[in-house]
């Protein structure tokens, strides 16, 4: 039953209580024997997200190995009518949204709790689905990284930086000197046809002047810097103040340092 199956390296076997980790000792067989059974660390389950509803979060997910996703107009449509599609089926609020050639964006406002982790699980899902279709590269492999990466954003000025970020993407990367003439975002898609236009919610905290402008002016190294912070810690978004309270709610700890710790001195 075991056969052409792979085991992931934080498995071991038991067999009769003899434990053996990775492989069979007695073949050196990477597959676990009739009558063993498969035992994972306690390293391996995920952890389960909390992402309350009534938040806005930024997500972004990326191709496996920084893959490129969309290499043609066509693989753009694909993409945005998955997500119009999903939006049919499953009701977000979006309020920004910026596609790359090898990630995304999005700024999300769900309305209850658990309504954020069902879009995406439809959407990247759906996406995925037609990608290798497409290619003739079903069950070859992974099309994205992992999990979507989010964090939560504070409904004010940060919020106007967020997205302000996310709408910068093709400005910042170089490829095009405005965000309005980047079709693939909430910034340009008014070039699009109305079938492949993304339906967005307008944000509670007001954009401010001159929005366009001030989107395509370079961001400070200090926004960038805090902004990919979040990104690789899942780490809200936000002033102390509102920080606080917030990291309790969503459980979020400092992440721990790389490397051993250092020896306490006697």
């Amino acid at each position: 039953m075991y056969a052409g199956r792979r085991i992931h390296p934080r498995c071991y076997y038991v067999n009769h209580g003899v434990t053996s980790e990775n492989r069979n000792p007695s073949t050196r067989d990477p597959r676990p024997r009739t009558g063993d059974y498969v035992v994972t660390s306690p390293a391996m389950p995920r952890v389960a997200r909390i992402a309350p509803g009534g938040l806005i979060y930024h997500v972004l997910n990326r191709g496996v190995g920084n893959r490129t996703l969309f290499r043609s107009r066509r693989d753009f449509e694909v993409f945005q009518r998955c997500l119009i599609e999903t939006l049919e089926i499953t009701p977000m609020r979006v309020l920004s949204y910026c596609v790359m050639p090898n990630h995304w964006h999005l700024v999300l406002w769900p309305q209850r709790d658990g309504d954020l982790a069902r879009f995406m699980l439809r959407l990247t899902t759906r996406h995925v689905r037609r990608w290798l279709i497409h290619r003739n590269e079903v069950g070859t492999g992974h099309v994205y990284q992992g999990r979507y990466k989010s964090f939560a954003i504070q409904a004010d000025g940060h919020l106007n930086t967020a997205c302000r970020y996310v709408e910068r993407n093709p400005v910042r990367t170089r490829q095009t000197k405005s965000s309005a003439n980047w079709p693939w975002s909430s910034a340009g898609q008014g070039k699009l046809p109305a079938e492949l236009q993304v339906q967005l919610t307008l944000p509670p905290f007001p954009r401010r002047a001159a929005w366009r402008n001030w989107v395509d002016r370079p961001q400070t190294a200090a926004e960038e810097k805090i902004l990919l912070r979040c990104v690789n810690e899942s780490r809200p978004y936000g002033d102390d103040q509102w920080l606080i309270p917030m990291k309790k709610k969503l459980g979020w700890r400092e992440p721990l340092k790389r490397g051993r710790p250092k020896k306490q001195g006697k």
